[in-house]
């Protein structure tokens, strides 16, 4: 193996027109005293998700009651709506995005009254936009004023500042409480169809308002050519833009040589769509990256494309770069970096430390001190597969991180396949004897290669592993938990002029076999977990299989008669921790005893995933849960939807 750290030392308009609606009531001058908010999407700038409330623990979390509901239903949906959102609460105010078109609502945190309701139409700008739907949320900033306010991002890719108590758009922030995102991107975009959104919320602090992008599904790009995915900063306080940093370095930027044959020219993609996070003592924003078009074949990009992939570390006024870790070289697994980076003091090997930790789609953990980029632990480059897909120049080796271990299940085996009974182990081995498998850096491969294989099958998928909800954290024991999910990925590259003009896009034949056994998962449970590791020692703490068992698995009746542990279930679940506990919804519901749809919000112990105890809900989880404390009464607020729910808000409380 070689060793290296791969770590570049720190470094000393016009708008659419809209309509919008406004809804406000007095707002009652409370007194602040044992009140514990939640003031940013992750739950402060460090992105640990943590709070250190615990009125709520395992003696009577399965005894909280509902406080209060909003139903998002009345606020546009479509059947593809998943509601998302992380709410805020601020002076006794929850603020979050609803609906398929991004409301921005501000509901009494007690109560649940609808305080006010901002909303803007964009039109074709908004239908045509490659991120719509709700959102994950929003930022509140501290103006000056009693207040705040709110800033957040359409489907149509506009940031618009609001005045946090009563909705109405900040006139001096942009062009009337606007700033047109297309604009000032160091690119020509066209203001209607210019593919580029953003699904996360965006991230400010020291005045500095820092925004990323998101675009289209890369795994079979119409064109070689596409948006690059800078990054800006922006003054809080008046929407201008201060800096630009650009994640596909221009001709005369440090890492444009890792772009060869001038590949920097065309390629897009690259930018950062999960959240970001922020140390504002050392004023620096870092970014996790995404990789570049195309997601799974790189023949017209080749060397090693910083810098897509990457956590970089910007200085917060000025955008400039401080330092990067690449962790994937020349990405062709789509394993761009989903989530925010985790920041914590640690002590490893003796030595304190202020630490950055980031997970990724792979299962690993990469943690760095967060003013140099220096890894804490080692991480070596280690050889991996070269490529046969014509055109393709893979980097030789890919860093791994010797500590911690992986949270999530690596690689693809036959004893990683279903064995429920013999019968169906043998329906799974006849399958993956049509495709290449193996190590987890695998190479893509053609969907009707030479030895007569479809393409290779990986394990995590391109989805993780972990996915954008990301890790949370204790800062007070440097403990990350992390939900990580097993399901199984196709790369079948394929020649399809008529779709592309990439020479390869990951397009599978009609003749490859599909990755079911008799409508049944390829590979034996677990299908979702919950990790636990401590970042101190760089080890795992515990697992604990999260989730019920699906119903079209309990029900098969190839499993009649047969006890089936609880086999969890993939999805994309965010975690909450709190004093005591680390709190988290089902990926998927089930069907209850009494014929019921449901999922569980479920408590674990924080130092031996032991459950606590659960609740059950109409819906899953699918926005990260939040607390919050006015008071003294502690409550818990997660989105949910699917099936039937279109998607609602819950609130739960605890009275002691």
């Amino acid at each position: 193996m070689l060793s290296t750290h791969s770590i570049y030392k720190r470094l000393s308009a016009p708008v659419i027109a809209f309509s919008s609606f406004l809804f406000s009531i007095t707002v009652v001058d409370y007194s602040r005293a044992q009140d514990q908010e939640w003031h940013t999407y992750g739950g402060d700038l460090a992105s640990t998700r943590y709070s250190p409330l615990d009125a709520i623990n395992g003696e009577n979390f399965s005894q909280l009651e509902l406080a209060w509901e909003f139903d998002t239903s009345n606020f546009g949906v479509s059947p593809e709506f998943n509601f998302q959102s992380t709410p805020l609460m601020v002076n006794r105010t929850i603020y979050t995005t609803a609906g398929s078109r991004r409301a921005v609502v501000a509901l009494d945190a007690q109560t649940g009254e609808i305080l006010w309701m901002s909303r803007i139409d964009e039109g074709a700008r908004a239908s045509n936009a490659p991120r719509r739907l709700s959102g994950r949320g929003l930022a509140w900033w501290d103006d000056g004023s009693d207040k705040g306010r709110i800033i957040y991002v359409t489907p149509g890719y506009q940031m618009i500042a609001l005045d946090a108590n009563n909705g109405e758009r900040i006139d001096d922030f942009g062009f009337k409480g606007i700033v047109d995102l297309k604009q000032e991107f160091d690119q020509d975009l066209d203001l209607i169809t210019g593919e580029v959104g953003l699904h996360a919320a965006p991230i400010v602090a020291n005045g500095v308002i820092v925004i990323g992008s998101a675009f289209r599904a890369g795994r079979m790009p119409s064109s070689r050519e596409k948006p690059k995915g800078h990054v800006r900063g922006y003054d809080a306080l008046t929407g201008n833009r201060l800096w630009i940093f650009h994640t596909i370095p221009q001709g005369n930027e440090y890492g444009n040589d890792t772009w060869l044959n001038n590949s920097w020219t065309y390629t897009g993609y690259g930018g950062v769509w999960a959240q970001m996070t922020i140390d504002p003592e050392l004023n620096m924003v870092y970014l996790p990256t995404e990789t570049a078009t195309g997601d799974s074949y790189g023949g017209h990009r080749h060397g090693d494309n910083l810098f897509t992939n990457s956590v970089v570390a910007l200085d917060l006024t000025s955008g400039a770069r401080q330092w990067h870790f690449q962790t994937t070289h020349h990405d062709v697994w789509d394993w761009d970096i989903p989530s925010a980076p985790i920041l914590l003091n640690l002590t490893v090997d003796g030595h304190s430390s202020d630490a950055l930790a980031q997970p990724v789609k792979q299962g690993y953990t990469f943690v760095f001190d967060r003013e140099t980029g220096e890894p804490l632990f080692d991480i070596e480059e280690v050889p991996v597969p070269e490529s046969d897909v014509p055109g393709e120049r893979l980097s030789p080796t890919q860093p791994i991180p010797i500590k911690p271990p992986p949270f999530a299940r690596q690689g693809l085996s036959e004893d990683e396949l279903i064995d429920f009974t013999p019968e169906l182990k043998a329906k799974a081995q006849k399958i993956l004897n049509q495709y290449r498998y193996g190590d987890i850096y695998m190479p893509p491969s053609l969907a009707e290669a030479d030895d007569g294989t479809f393409g290779t099958l990986f394990m995590p998928s391109q989805t993780g592993g972990a996915n954008w909800p990301g890790g949370a954290a204790d800062p007070e024991t440097g403990i990350m938990y992390i939900f990580s999910k097993s399901d199984v990925g196709r790369m079948s590259m394929s020649n399809r002029p008529d779709r592309s003009d990439m020479d390869y896009i990951n397009l599978q034949t009609r003749s490859a076999p599909p990755l079911r056994v008799d409508g049944l998962p390829l590979i034996k449970p677990p299908y979702g977990q919950i990790v636990a590791l401590d970042l101190n020692e760089g080890e795992i703490l515990w697992d604990a299989v999260h989730g019920e068992t699906p119903d079209y698995i309990r029900n098969h009746p190839a499993l009649a008669g047969i006890d089936i542990a609880p086999t969890g279930q993939a999805g994309r679940v965010g975690l909450l921790t709190t004093k005591t506990m680390v709190i988290a919804g089902d990926g998927g519901s089930y069907t209850n005893a009494d014929g019921e749809q449901e999922a569980l919000l479920r408590a674990y112990d924080k130092l031996t995933g032991e459950q606590l105890g659960s609740l059950p809900m109409p819906a899953q989880q699918t926005g990260s849960p939040m607390t919050y404390a006015i008071n003294g009464v502690q409550y818990l607020a997660v989105s949910i939807s699917g099936g039937d729910v279109a998607g609602r808000l819950r609130v739960y409380s605890y009275e002691p």
